[in-house]
């Protein structure tokens, strides 16, 4: 998932609870690993957090949902992000992690040449070469 670096240390401070975005036709389940790949200045992978709730549907109701945990770190600035879209998703941040090391772009570019960071989210498979080098970046 790509995330700008405002919202990834929101994340990573425990004051972020949950992440909007707007559907991109690939669901998110309860449980899975959500790799952050930093983007503007940082440009790196940096960390990452397990899924907890998924709320799913027009953005004003996943909007009101989502505030109805209380204090989950929204403000103004997410809004913008997915008012509009026909379908969006609030995802629940469970236990973010940032990692000992980034894995910058031009590290990636250097095993991966022609890696581009998804524009919003996608599935990463684990006999991808990414995968496996996200792998030994937890184990560090």
């Amino acid at each position: 998932m790509s995330i700008k670096p405002k919202f990834a240390y929101q994340i990573f401070t425990g004051k972020k609870k949950f992440e909007l975005r707007r559907y991109v036709g690939v669901d998110i389940k309860e449980g899975s690993k959500i790799i952050l790949y930093v983007s503007g200045n940082v440009r790196a992978i940096m960390g990452e957090f397990t899924v907890g709730r998924v709320i799913k549907g027009s953005a004003l109701y996943v909007w009101n949902k989502a505030l109805e945990y209380g204090d989950v770190g929204l403000d103004e600035d997410d809004w913008p992000y997915i008012k509009g879209s026909k379908i969006a998703l609030a995802i629940e941040v469970r236990e973010p992690k940032v990692y000992r090391r980034s894995l910058i772009l031009s590290e990636i570019r250097k095993i991966i040449p022609n890696f581009m960071p998804p524009l919003s989210y996608r599935v990463l498979y684990m006999n991808e070469p990414l995968h496996m080098i996200i792998e030994k970046l937890r184990t560090l």
